[in-house]
């Protein structure tokens, strides 16, 4: 059952459609003026309201713009015997849902109120959806090192200032990036990310800039880049370190001139971004080793954000645990579970090499796979740090019956580990063991290593 808000002077206009929404099961107030409806706004918030055009006083467009200043989600359907092209074209660019034109015929009044309120649970869906991503991006720590990052957030947010966020992996430079988006006043346009470390070299300029068809093997429409995508919004260039020199003169000139042309394109496109990077590379020394531009780097550099490792701020630990916890007993629909204090200063104990998404990994590997309900220090033990004897990857090594099933066993253990270690960018984790790219995707594939989220 809906709550309908009818706005018309004509009484028998208000009778009519009060007997056909009640009849449909739904609830109905009435208002005869402009002045009246507003007042009665102040202190109900209807599904949908149904507005006359014409009436003494405030006339209804005077009434939707009030409305629309009060509460921009609220839908308005408009009324007139005298509607023209003119006024109903007015009506919908100042936010009306429809335009009705008396004598009002019943089917399209039906079909009408079933769009408005298919358009209302759309909305609400939406709003749920939006709240429920917030809450999976959320900074979650009380320590004094994280504090100082939502103070630096909390103060360049509102600002167009581009910003580089620096931090190991899996630190939560996305989340900041995200977080700077939401407090800003772009946060009603998009949100768009490029991982510059996950696309081919010789796409990234299509990728960030878009291409017209035909301009290279494979182009077989036209496509829009990034950057267009993003008009209005956040740009975030996840692994900027990454990116080859020559995309890096791209983008340079992308953010000096406000404009970026299409690969195989002749006109260039007027584009209002903000930019926001991340990289766990020290630009500084890839700089002097020729690997990054500096007039790019000083470019994006205007405000930086560096995210601690969870080694330097354990204290949030226990915080983030409860957090993960939480999450993974909502998403999945499976009890909560309790995590012992023993447990808790446990883990609060170890290195974390892959920061606080290694630890979300690690919640969720115990809160699976825990034989009890409450998650203790040996199961820690266990499943995570194979620290106590008889226990762990320790254990499950040493019952290998020959040497060649150990090696293989210690093989595959640590370039999985290395591999979470650096979110499976494989080009990033061949690099730093100083093995090619080629073999390490073969070992991947001959031990069967997969990602687990």
């Amino acid at each position: 059952m809906a709550h309908l808000f009818i706005v018309d002077d004509e009484e028998s206009i208000r009778s009519i459609l009060r007997q056909l929404f009640e009849y449909e099961g739904h609830r109905v107030t009435e208002a005869g003026s402009g002045e009246a409806a507003l007042k009665a706004l102040e202190s109900m918030r209807p599904d949908a309201v149904f507005l006359d055009v014409k009436m003494p006083g405030m006339d209804g467009l005077q009434i939707l713009d009030e409305i629309r200043e009060r509460d921009s989600d609220l839908q308005v359907v408009m009324i007139s015997g005298h509607g023209t092209i003119d006024t109903a074209v007015e009506a919908t660019r100042r936010g009306a849902f429809d335009f009705l034109q008396k004598p009002l015929d019943t089917d399209r009044l039906l079909v009408t109120l079933r769009n408005v309120l298919d358009r209302k649970g759309l909305s609400e869906s939406v709003q749920q959806l939006r709240s429920e991503m917030e809450a999976g991006f959320e900074i979650v720590g009380e320590s004094h090192a994280i504090r100082q990052v939502l103070e630096r957030i909390e103060r360049v947010a509102p600002t167009d200032a581009r910003v580089l966020i620096t931090g190991e992996n899996g630190t939560g430079k996305e989340l900041v990036a995200r977080a700077l988006h939401r407090l800003s006043p772009r946060s009603d346009k998009a949100f768009v990310e490029v991982n510059c470390a996950a696309i081919p070299s010789e796409l990234i300029e299509s990728e960030l800039f878009g291409h017209v068809k035909g301009s290279f093997t494979g182009a077989v429409a036209d496509r829009v880049g990034t950057f267009e995508q993003a008009d209005g919004g956040t740009l975030f260039l996840d692994e900027i370190g990454d990116m080859s020199l020559a995309a890096q003169a791209k983008v340079l000139r992308a953010l000096e001139e406000g404009r970026v042309t299409r690969v195989g394109g002749g006109d260039a496109r007027s584009v209002d971004v903000r930019v926001v990077a991340a990289t766990n590379k020290d630009l500084e020394a890839e700089i002097g080793d020729g690997r990054f531009r500096e007039d790019l780097f000083y470019r994006l550099n205007v405000v930086p954000v560096h995210v601690p490792p969870l080694r330097e701020r354990r204290e949030d630990i226990p915080l983030l645990v409860t957090h993960f916890a939480s999450r993974m007993a909502e998403r999945e629909g499976l009890p909560r579970r309790r995590v012992s204090p023993e447990a808790q200063e446990f883990l609060g104990t170890l290195d974390w090499p892959g920061n606080v998404r290694e630890l979300r990994n690690t919640v969720e590997r115990l809160f699976i796979l825990a034989s009890e309900e409450t998650i203790r220090r040996r199961d820690v033990e266990l499943l995570v740090s194979g620290v106590q004897e008889g226990g762990g990857l320790g254990s499950r090594l040493l019952e290998a019956e020959t040497f060649q099933e150990f090696r293989d066993r210690a093989e595959r253990a640590f370039l999985l580990h290395k591999l979470r270690s650096f979110d499976w960018n494989v080009s990033e984790t061949a690099r730093m063991l100083d093995m090619p790219r080629s073999n390490l995707y073969k070992k991947i594939e001959r031990f069967g290593l997969v990602r687990e989220d």
